[in-house]
């Protein structure tokens, strides 16, 4: 399977902006799949997850409030909504597929998109 994120851009802190990760190649309709992010010179942390069923959502602390994981199977699509943006959500965000385990871990995906930039401004 093949995944595309997209929807990243520049905003000023308050802003808000969705990225939405398309995929290819196979349906996820029965995929636990997430979005992590990457900061210049960090390391690539969890930010949410939404498991197949769409029952137990994932947060990392510093975005619970703020954003929403959400899917549409239909769509074969997983969508990020970011609201309250803040200078320290710059990053390069990722959609990972086929999770399994400890959701929160970036171990426990099979597939990754290749990433959208993120840039918020003060």
């Amino acid at each position: 399977v093949q995944l595309q994120a997209s929807g990243g851009g520049l905003v000023q802190t308050g802003g808000s902006l969705r990225l939405s990760c398309a995929a290819s190649g196979r349906t996820i309709s029965y995929y636990n799949m997430g979005w992590f992010r990457e900061a210049p010179g960090k390391e690539r942390e969890f930010v949410a997850a939404i498991p197949w069923s769409g029952s137990t959502i994932y947060y990392a602390d510093s975005v619970k409030g703020r954003f929403t994981i959400s899917r549409d199977n239909a769509k074969n699509t997983v969508y990020l909504q970011m609201n309250t943006l803040k200078p320290e959500d710059t990053a390069v965000y990722y959609c990972a597929g086929d999770g399994s385990g400890l959701l929160k871990s970036k171990s426990a995906y099979e597939y990754w998109g290749q990433g959208t930039q993120v840039t918020v401004s003060s």
